[in-house]
């Protein structure tokens, strides 16, 4: 995996920032380069991936629209945002890996995201790419909680985020807007046991003056 480091603000000061590398794959912000693989991988999976996303219009599927997208994922990421990453196998796109809503302050969480290639399903990917974009978050974000919601119908999801020690925390009444139509969402979370033994070790003990 790459190391890079962050600034107070957990915006990235290395030039390799956002590179992370599993056994089998690559995870990386894109490039301009990238856009015609990210296109085919939407264009690919776009009756796979419906279900569980948002109507998406056909400007979604232009080299316009991923030009510009890439250009604001990478100005978001600089500014300490969002981390959208995509996964390679080669010069392919096979997915993706997102951590948005990046906040600090109090909170230090974001949101996570990630989709996969229907003709990867099963092969373990998603397990391994959430597994080494999620100690990346924690150890180089320096993010303290990562949350992640899916649709009760999403076995599959709910499966992957289980192994990776997710936490089930309640339940979203028409939480987001999927495919046309308002769905409930099971919520849950990651927090970082690093920072969170940290936390815990660094509070003042309160010394009692009974008997004094």
């Amino acid at each position: 995996m790459t190391i890079a480091s962050t600034d107070r603000r957990g915006r990235s000061r290395a030039r390799g920032a956002g590179v992370i590398r599993t056994d089998r794959l690559l995870l990386r912000l894109a490039r301009a380069s990238d856009v015609p693989a990210i296109i085919d991988y939407y264009r690919s999976n776009r009756r796979h991936l419906a279900p569980w996303e948002p109507v998406r219009p056909e400007s979604f599927f232009t080299e316009d629209h991923w030009r510009r997208q890439v250009r604001g994922n990478a100005r978001e990421f600089r500014q300490g945002r969002s981390m959208r990453l995509f996964m390679f196998d080669g010069k392919r796109v096979i997915g993706t890996v997102s951590f948005t809503n990046i906040t600090r302050g109090a909170l230090q969480g974001c949101t996570l995201g990630y989709s996969l290639d229907s003709r990867e399903q099963g092969r373990g990917y998603m397990t391994e790419s959430l597994r080494g974009a999620i100690r990346y978050a924690f150890r180089m974000l320096k993010l303290h909680r990562i949350m992640a919601n899916y649709m009760p119908g999403n076995r599959r999801s709910a499966r992957v985020l289980r192994r990776l020690g997710f936490r089930v925390e309640g339940r979203a009444r028409q939480y987001l807007l999927i495919a046309g139509r308002w769905e409930d969402h099971v919520l849950t979370s990651l927090v970082n046991p690093g920072r969170a033994l940290r936390a815990s070790s660094s509070r003042p003990r309160v010394r009692s003056s009974r008997g004094r």
